[in-house]
């Protein structure tokens, strides 16, 4: 039977690799990768310098797929469906031709597999599909909401308080119930429409990296220092990959 490995490579910095995914790649002969263009090349680059620095045998391979970008305009929901549709496509075709029956492959996951990731979801769907035999593991990552917190030095909830995490498209206004918001995929910036005085952030994007930024204060202070960071390492780097925590006051009070 195939075996596939779902590997949480962590945040960006090779280091963040646990003991459990080093052993994991050194399982692995193939390693299945997403080509999403140019602009993105470092993300491969990254994965292939994971794998040179951790794995002792020199005879794994890396099978690659191009794969479009989410479409931006028209309904998100949809726009998701397509997309994952289309990646499991492209990994029913990996998992079919580039594996032989006896072989473990392995998808490298950015952060951890559990969290806004759709590889678990696709690799459920395609086995319940029943046309592939196959069976897969997942080893946890250290997630850029983790790897965050670490590099501004705070904890990500208040003690005996609730923690959230949410899509930036779902932030209109900081919940009344809450303390601490953690907020990923925030194309828009959703955190500029936030007026609350008493609201702190702790901003990071390329956590982890060499390109990592780190912005911290009162949102109403840095919020447009912010934009223009963000905006000027957009520009430079054609994407950006950012996470932010939302408090009521310090994180660390």
């Amino acid at each position: 039977m195939k075996t596939l490995l779902v590997i949480g490579i962590g945040a960006g910095d090779p280091d963040y690799l646990t003991l459990q995914a080093v052993s994991a790649l050194n399982r692995a002969s193939t390693f299945f990768l997403f080509d999403k263009g140019t602009e993105k090349d470092s993300l491969i680059h990254l994965r292939e310098t994971i794998c040179a620095r951790h794995i002792r045998q020199a005879d794994y391979r890396f099978v690659t797929a191009p794969i479009p970008e989410r479409r931006r305009e028209g309904d998100y929901r949809q726009a998701v469906d397509d997309l994952n549709a289309a990646k499991q496509a492209l990994m029913v075709e990996m998992i079919e031709h580039e594996l032989a029956d006896d072989e473990c492959g392995a998808f490298l996951v950015w952060g951890d597999p559990a969290l806004y990731d759709s590889t678990l979801r696709i690799l459920a769907a395609i086995k319940r599909e029943g046309r592939l035999d196959f069976d897969y593991e997942v080893i946890p990552g250290i997630s850029s909401v983790q790897a965050l917190a670490a590099r501004h030095r705070v904890p990500l909830n208040r003690i005996g308080q609730a923690l959230e995490i949410t899509p930036g498209r779902r932030l209109e206004r900081f919940p009344e119930h809450l303390d601490s918001l953690v907020v990923m995929l925030d194309s828009h910036e959703a955190y500029r429409r936030l007026d609350e005085p008493d609201l702190y952030i702790y901003w990071g994007a390329y956590v982890g990296t060499a390109d990592e930024i780190l912005i911290a204060g009162p949102l109403q202070e840095v919020a447009e220092d912010i934009h223009r960071v963000r905006s000027a390492a957009r520009e430079e780097h054609g994407w950006i990959m950012d996470t932010y925590l939302l408090c009521r006051g310090p994180a660390d009070a």
